[in-house]
């Protein structure tokens, strides 16, 4: 038995889908700076090395753990002599609040500045101050050649020998620092690093690193499910999978159930989202915070107005109908926007933005070609419609049958 016309045009949509989705795998390796080879000019030489994940930082490292004393190189590339760097142990936590900072610029004669800082809170300008433990032999330097900036140190350490690390850079205004950037891989500074073996565990990955990075993520996730991927396919259920009769009432029963899920999924996002905005008052991310605030708004608009919905005869449906469509198509578009902002914001690998930038030009292709679809259904009944129209006027008769079109059932809209 063959495929009808619509069975054909879905089937399409769905191979083009799969394809799509199976070619996007292809990802681009970005080569980076290692320290193993490294050699310093001084002939410093030490055990461990990390090379860590973000902002072109490098840790060497020598640790005893006789005497519990640390030794350190803390390398930063590619940074201008504008800048200021930091590395930083945190003895309580992980994050910046509690940090105790390494900080390190170039003065405007030339002459670097190495002190250390103790951070209490977000907000710091990083003032001169004793760190909770010993610290001798700090000093910088300034490498032209490499634009290079390296801190070295002396740690008196109490502890089983793993640590909390942080690492950050900024700018200078004058011979002060500013704050640094809160997005991007500025937020993604931080992890534990075990001294005896010399693994250290990063904010690196989607699911990677603290609780506060898990929630992150989780936040993240959750949002691009649901405003970036349900929201749309349920818009694209209600607007093609109506032109087919057979699929009445059932295609309203699918929007439903998946509008539904993708506005209790987001919701739960977006509630994430405002918790860790009260765990970091600190760092705002205010474009990101006022477009999910509206999401969550009109969303809860559009819920609401489901319970209000007019009957398909009613002389107000269709201002119910602009309305209900408006909101829609606002919640796609603002969803979509706050989910690349995301991405920013948590820079996390490629490869999770390029599959979920895959996803929505899948999900915009399938649209294109039911529109286009949905376009041709509809002219194809117009059309037939007015034939019918016209045999009938005429007294035209098929098959010997006065009125008779025989085919009716094309009229009548079935495909």
């Amino acid at each position: 038995m063959g495929l009808s016309l619509s069975q054909r045009g879905v089937f399409l949509s769905f191979t083009i889908l799969t394809t799509l989705f199976l070619s996007i795998q292809s990802q681009s390796q970005s080569q980076t700076q290692t320290c193993s080879n490294y050699a310093f000019q001084s002939n410093k030489v030490f055990t461990t090395c990390n090379d860590l994940p973000v902002l072109n930082s490098f840790l060497h490292y020598t640790y005893d753990p006789s005497t519990q004393t640390l030794q350190i190189a803390y390398r930063v590339t590619n940074i201008g002599s504008s800048k200021w760097v930091a590395w930083a142990i945190n003895p309580t936590s992980q994050g910046m609040a509690g940090s105790q900072a390494l900080v390190a610029f170039q003065q405007p004669d030339g002459s670097m500045k190495a002190y250390t800082s103790p951070i209490t809170g977000y907000g710091t300008q990083l003032a001169e101050g004793e760190l909770s433990f010993p610290v001798s032999d700090l000093s910088a330097s300034y490498l032209d050649n490499n634009n290079e900036i390296i801190i070295f140190a002396s740690l008196g350490l109490n502890g089983s020998g793993v640590v909390n690390q942080v690492w950050q850079e900024g700018d200078l205004s004058g011979n002060v620092p500013t704050a640094h950037a809160t997005s991007g891989a500025n937020v993604r500074s931080m992890g534990t690093l075990n001294l005896l073996s010399g693994q250290s565990g990063t904010q690196g990955g989607v699911l990677g690193g603290g609780s506060k990075n898990r929630k992150r993520n989780i936040h993240g996730i959750l949002n691009a499910i649901s405003w970036g991927i349900m929201m749309p396919i349920g818009a694209i259920i209600a607007r093609y999978l109506r032109v087919f009769q057979s699929a009445d009432p059932a295609w309203f029963y699918l929007h439903v159930t998946c509008q539904t899920s993708a506005y209790i999924t987001g919701v739960a996002g977006w509630a994430t989202g405002i918790h860790l905005g009260s765990q970091s008052p600190g760092i705002q991310f205010t474009s990101h915070r006022v477009i999910g605030i509206i999401l969550f708004c009109v969303a809860t608009l559009q819920v609401i107005a489901l319970l209000v919905r007019p009957k398909k005869e009613h002389k107000h449906r269709i201002f119910w109908n602009i309305y209900h469509h408006s909101l829609g198509y606002t919640i796609i578009i603002l969803g979509i926007i706050n989910i690349f902002k995301g991405f920013d914001i948590l820079n996390p690998e490629k490869k999770w933005e390029r599959g979920y930038t895959g996803i929505i030009i899948i999900i915009a292709i399938i649209a294109a070609i039911l529109e286009a679809y949905t376009w041709f259904v509809v002219l194809r009944r117009k059309k037939a419609a007015n034939v019918e129209k016209t045999s009938n006027g005429n007294g035209y008769a098929s098959n010997g049958n006065y009125g008779h079109y025989p085919y009716s059932d094309r009229t009548n809209g079935r495909v």
